[in-house]
């Protein structure tokens, strides 16, 4: 427990939120949240299902129709729902995914800087997290040429993140097919998490799925669908891997929440599905407007993002501590943004990360009072 920490941008909320209780405005570019509230065809299919009384378990690996809408959801690529797995959050998938692969001793290939929970995963389950530092020439992503570079005879599993957090960016679809196949020629296991795949803005992303069976994705109706709080995912693993992780999913979990799922299956209705879509839309006119703003500001924004809702920011000209200039721009300016430091140990404490996940109009006063403090 010693060697997993807490999220750095758990503490700069709660300063936040201690900030608003003493009459301070607070612009929050910290959280990696959607600040729109569930659709409402998917909340009107919680409610009816509650209303009917449908709280009771359902099978470990979800309710039939629920994984036969997300099997669905990767046509063109033909995915068996017998290969659907439905889950506590993606946290819910990648625990399980963590606790099949590795072993102590077991090393896990990621890019940094990445999301924190993978590293403590691997932790977790007396695994070796390998940070690969990854720059601006390669989007930040993992390339084949990197996973075979820092291979060793203890390497199990490489995890890739697309579109990733903190940095938004995409892995290219002939990159992903040469990484795939990289992996599989090495013995190991590839794990990706998908978890913003519907949130890309010039490009839609292919799944990791149209490039094998083989490999291990992981997803959530959490960001993209806006049901952060309901707390559902799910995978897709190969054929001969899902037993197993049923059986542990059994232990770990028992079964998935019996009421998400009922509305969740709304989430794949055209109505939905339209408005999702206006949402995503959104996102990219909010992205369009704050990355410029940040660069005339003067952080170092090298690739623009094609997805999630992240600016991964280099804000060495303001300061090299990234966790001392976050907590001024929280104290002088209101505004909150994550430190680098929640990501990884490449560069971390030169780079900041803002979500924008918050309305326009929220984001260009952040800008002002930016500009305000930083000249």
């Amino acid at each position: 427990m010693i060697d997993i920490p807490g999220f750095q941008v758990m503490e700069i909320l709660a300063r936040a939120r201690a900030l608003e209780a003493q009459g301070r405005s607070i612009i929050h570019l910290e959280i990696g949240e959607p600040d729109f509230p569930t659709p409402a065809g998917i909340v009107r299919a919680g409610i009816e299902a509650l209303e009917a009384g449908r709280t009771h378990y359902t099978e470990t690996a979800g309710l039939p129709a629920l994984r036969a809408a997300i099997a669905h959801s990767y046509a063109p690529v033909a995915v068996d729902p017998g290969r659907v797995l439905v889950t506590p959050g993606a946290s819910g998938a990648l625990q399980l995914l963590f606790a099949a692969l590795v072993g102590p001793g077991d090393e896990v290939l990621l890019a940094d800087p990445g999301y924190p929970c993978y590293r403590h995963l691997a932790t977790l389950f007396g695994g070796i997290a390998r940070l690969i530092p990854v720059e601006a020439a390669t989007r930040y992503q993992l390339t084949a040429e990197t996973i075979e570079r820092h291979w060793t005879p203890v390497t199990r599993a490489v995890l890739l993140a697309t579109p990733s957090n903190p940095t938004g960016t995409v892995a290219s679809d002939a990159e992903l097919g040469r990484i795939v196949a990289t992996v599989e020629r090495l013995g190991g296991s590839l794990i990706v998490d998908e978890i913003y795949r519907g949130l890309t803005y010039d490009n839609a992303a292919r799944s990791a799925l149209a490039h094998s069976d083989r490999v291990f994705v992981a997803n959530s109706f959490s960001k993209y669908y806006g049901m952060t709080g309901w707390r559902l995912g799910w995978l897709v693993a190969p054929g001969d891997a899902f037993a197993p992780l049923e059986r542990l999913a059994q232990n770990l979990f028992l079964a998935p929440s019996t009421p998400a799922q009922h509305a969740a299956l709304a989430a794949f209705t055209p109505a939905v599905a339209a408005e999702l879509e206006q949402r995503r839309a959104i996102l990219q006119e909010r992205r369009d407007f704050l990355l410029p703003a940040l660069r005339a500001l003067g952080f170092d924004i090298p690739v623009t993002p094609q997805g999630a809702f992240y600016l991964y920011a280099d804000c060495r000209r303001f300061s090299a501590d990234s966790q001392a200039f976050a907590g001024m721009l929280l104290e002088e300016c209101g505004v909150a943004v994550t430190p680098g430091l929640d990501f990884g140990e490449f560069r971390a404490r030169g780079h900041v990360r803002f979500s924008y996940a918050t309305s326009l109009d929220n984001l260009a006063e952040a800008v002002r009072r930016l500009r305000a403090r930083l000249g």
